[in-house]
């Protein structure tokens, strides 16, 4: 536990700086009739999308360590240097993490740290690197995606440019990729090491349409020493992908992507496996009401077994304005094929590729595969910082054959071809609250309570509970 005691003194000695710093935050003169001053960047998810070229105008209001935030180089200001970092510490505790199947009752700190450097050479140019340090403290079982001591995460060179009367981008290198709500390709920011890929990536952007395609291998991660991640030459990712803007701003997107990995295994099949996607999705909004539709379909072969799996997943959900805290209720439902029957050559299991480790919730009780989700919730909004979520998960299995699956795609033992379809219910709350610009805290709690063919494998209720912190720079 001194360990743990160790990286909340860390934490706290950095934020001190930086919550000295917003509290005392400048505000921008923004006078009636006057030319608005430029703002100073958001810090965003993606830290290589800030621009900090905007500290070239002396107007933009300063702030303690701006020297490092922006670093001209040679005559113009649109050449430059910049430099930040990311903390984030969350204490989690789980009484029965896999509904304590295999596992134990667990409380221990997750700390990732991140530091990038940016070298911006006018509007096509930008040569990004950030190095991620992920460690669990006082975990007793942890995995690759709990710690991976200091590495490259992202180290790519990026350009755009005007033509065919459009904007094309292209980035080389390692990278990371978020597409839609993250159901299925995302960061996976969730648990403690996000996933990178080393790839090559463009997109081609006219009027209402967008062109991406990219070939990729996701990043192996080995945690025997320093700097020892290597790109999975077993595993590959390739995607074409074409989205349009249609009835306003609202987004239609269609793509084709190719996963490869040798030696994979599931409960019915085991072999490399060739795996084709195609997706559809329809996101966007009006009025009061928002929608985001995503359907997949996946094919080709693991082993001498062919694919035939699915997915589909929505979010709907209902503003109603002009109501104290902004209420959004909201309804998700989601399904997913599971395997029918043992040893007659076609596999049902669907594979959620690169999920998002919150997309149902941080606890990880849920698996995207051979499954029914229905969840509705409330969204309140106290204070443009503050959002409170408060949701109800019912869950089933598509079919009886195939097992109950945890995240990411890992098979509950004992659960395959016996008890029932009711998995069980859980109920989610909670909190995030973005206390000062770069400066963000969460907490969730999740209880799950098993069906009894969870119970009859020897799982137990679930309880969860997180206190998240992000300090940002």
């Amino acid at each position: 536990m001194s360990r743990r005691r160790v990286a909340f003194a860390l934490s706290l000695a950095l934020a001190a700086p930086v919550i000295a710093q917003d509290v005392a935050e400048e505000k921008a003169s923004t006078n009636e009739g006057v030319q608005k001053t430029p703002g100073r960047p958001v810090v965003l998810p993606n830290r290589w999308q800030e621009d900090w070229g905007v500290l070239a105008n002396g107007a933009v209001p300063r702030k303690a360590g701006d020297a490092l935030k922006y670093l001209p180089i040679g005559p113009g200001g649109d050449h430059y240097l910049t430099f930040g970092a990311t903390l984030r510490d969350r204490v989690e505790s789980n009484n029965a993490s896999a509904f304590g199947i295999g596992r134990s009752d667990d409380t221990y700190l997750l700390q990732r740290l991140q530091v990038h450097a940016g070298l911006r050479l006018g509007e096509p140019w930008l040569a990004f690197v950030q190095l991620e340090d992920a460690r669990p403290f006082a975990k007793s079982s942890w995995g690759p995606t709990d710690r991976n001591h200091a590495d490259v995460r992202l180290a790519f060179l990026a350009w755009q440019g005007e033509a065919w009367g459009g904007t094309v981008k292209v980035r080389a290198g390692r990278q990371d990729f978020a597409l839609d709500l993250q159901r299925f390709v995302s960061l996976r920011d969730g648990p403690n090491v996000r996933q990178s890929f080393d790839a090559l990536w463009a997109n081609f952007e006219r009027g209402p349409w967008r062109i991406i395609g990219f070939v990729s291998h996701p990043v192996q991660y080995r945690d025997d020493r320093a700097f020892d991640d290597i790109s999975n030459a077993s595993e590959r990712f390739h995607m074409l992908r074409v989205e349009r803007h249609v009835l306003g701003i609202n987004e239609l997107s269609y793509y084709h992507a190719w996963y490869d990995s040798d030696g994979a295994s599931f409960l019915d099949a085991r072999g490399n496996e060739r795996r084709r996607v195609d997706d559809v999705r329809f996101a966007g909004a009006k009025d009061s009401l928002d929608w985001d539709l995503e359907a997949m379909r996946q094919g080709g072969r693991v082993g001498e077994d062919s694919i035939h799996a699915w997915a589909a997943g929505t979010r709907v959900g209902w503003t109603l304005q002009g109501v104290g805290w902004t209420p959004r209720l909201g309804l998700q439902a989601d399904t997913a094929s599971g395997d029918h029957r043992a040893g007659d050559g076609r596999l049902g299991t669907f594979n959620p590729l690169f999920p998002n480790g919150y997309y149902f919730s941080l606890a990880g009780y849920t698996g995207y595969s051979n499954l029914v989700h229905i969840k509705p919730s409330v969204t309140l909004k106290p204070s443009p910082s503050v959002t409170l979520l408060g949701a109800v998960g019912l869950q089933w299995r598509r079919t009886t054959s195939d097992a109950i699956y945890v995240q990411p795609v890992n098979a509950l033992p004992g659960t395959a071809g016996t008890g029932g379809k009711w998995t069980g219910m859980y109920g989610q709350l909670r909190l995030d609250w973005k206390w000062r610009p770069g400066i963000a805290f969460a907490i969730e709690a999740d209880h799950y309570k098993v069906g009894r063919t969870i119970r009859d494998a020897g799982g137990s209720d679930g309880n969860y509970g997180s206190v998240q912190v992000t300090l940002a720079w």
